[in-house]
Order: structure tokens, then sequence, then C-alpha cells
């Protein structure tokens, strides 16, 4: 998959890319990520790429012409089909749908907007989608550029070492994930849940269903209204709901 981010920092994205399962997957070649810089399209001798909005208010706006240059610019090095997305705070909530139905392209062009916001008319003439990372303010959109392609990077087949723990990752599945243990089997009073220790891995599985409903349920019960759960995660849900209406919840610890 190749990428391209319109940023007037691009030292912001190179330097998260270095590391992890974003930095392997650029050495296996199975992603790739470029940057365009809006003020090498600047025009003025001061490289200008803001300028005060019309109507009046606080702040700047990036002005259209360096910007949509740069936009042009960087989608020319992308595959056809490739969309153009602008972070934005208006934009649709960006969630594990969006990164599957993204990680399946060729290639994803990233807009990350600074100051006030853009022009308008960069959004009307070259955006073809806006997607938010969350209800909060930030002071550019690098940050949710760089949350969008490790969203993306993880999902790319041969990124991570173990090519199970994607889908088993939290929302994965409209789920939380279950809860994690490691050695030592006992830690300042608290054991491993015995059922991990069994061996039985068809109960282990059950009992992470149940933990990850679990969780789900008591923790974002947003989730379950959205979630196309498989009918064993369905009959966990409600004996939990049952559970939890009778004052019987077993946890399995």
């Amino acid at each position: 998959m190749k990428i391209e981010v319109v940023t007037l920092f691009p030292c912001m994205i190179a330097g998260a890319l270095e590391f992890g399962i974003l930095g392997r997957a650029i050495r296996r070649g199975l992603l790739s990520v470029g940057t365009e810089d809006p003020r090498a399209h600047a025009t003025d001798v001061h490289r200008s790429v803001d300028d005060r909005p019309y109507g009046g208010g606080p702040g700047m706006v990036m002005r259209p012409e360096p910007l949509l240059a740069a936009i042009r610019a960087a989608h020319t090095r992308l595959p056809a089909g490739s969309p153009r997305v602008y972070l934005s705070a208006q934009g649709e909530r960006f969630g594990q749908a969006q990164a599957g139905e993204l990680a399946r392209l060729p290639g994803l062009l990233l807009v990350a907007g600074r100051y006030e916001g853009v022009d308008e008319r960069v959004i009307d003439l070259g955006i073809d989608r806006e997607l938010s990372v969350g209800d909060y303010v930030l002071s550019g959109g690098e940050l949710p550029a760089l949350t969008v392609i490790d969203a993306l990077a993880r999902l790319l087949p041969g990124a991570l070492t173990c090519e199970n723990s994607s889908a088993e990752d939290s929302f994965a599945q409209g789920l939380l994930e279950w809860p994690q243990y490691t050695r030592p089997e006992v830690f300042e009073g608290r054991a491993v849940p015995a059922v991990l220790l069994s061996g039985d891995h068809a109960d282990i599985r059950r009992w992470r269903l149940a933990r990850a409903v679990e969780r789900t349920a008591q923790r974002r019960p947003e989730l379950l209204g959205d979630a196309q759960l498989a009918p064993e995660a369905r009959r966990a849900l409600n004996d939990f709901l049952v559970a939890r209406a009778t004052g019987s919840e077993d946890r399995g610890k």
C-alpha cells in the first residue's frame, strides 16, 4: 500500500515511521509513506501558506493555492482509485471498520491541516472524504494521520509477526479485547485465572469470549448496539446480561 501525507511538518511523519510494526511493514515493502509540504508550492518570498479568515475571527486559515497544489502533486504519485482524505473534526468517525475498508485500497492520500483549518474550496476541489479520530481538538492533523496509518499497517498481510493478532484486537469483532496475563503466575497476591493454565483450548476460547463480552458491556456498551456478533458471542452476551440481572456474575477468576 502507498500513502502520501500532505503536511507542513514532514519530519513529524517521517520520524514516527521508523519503529515497531510501521517500520517493519515499510522495511518489508508492504507499505510506503511519502510526504508533500505545501510550503514547496508557495509562490511568495515568505513561502506563506496561511492568511487571515474573511469575516474576521481568531487564528489563521490555510490558503487554497499552495495546499491544493500540494494535494495534486502528491496524488499523482498514488495508484488510480486512491482517495484524498482530510483529517477533520467534522469528518466521519474513524474506527476499525473504516480502517479495514481503507486497508484494502491500493493507495491513500491524507491531508493534515493546521491553524484554524483549511479554505473550504480545498475541500470542495481536492478532498473525497473527511475523517475524524475523535471529539477533541489537536494542534494539527499529523497525529491523526499517523493514527490512520498505524491502524492500516496492522491490517496489511505480513505486517504482524502473528497473522491472527489483528483478528483478535479490540474492535476487530465489535468487542473489546479480553484480559491478558503473562508470567509470573502469581503477582502481589493476584493469580492468573486457572482456566488459562488448564491447556484446554476450547475452554480458554470460551472464557476469553465471555470476558470480552463482559468487558464491552461494562465499559463500552454503545459498541454492542452496532456490533454484528457471532451466535456464540450473542449467547455469551445474553448469559452475562442474565447473570448481571440476577447478581450472579462469574468472571472465571
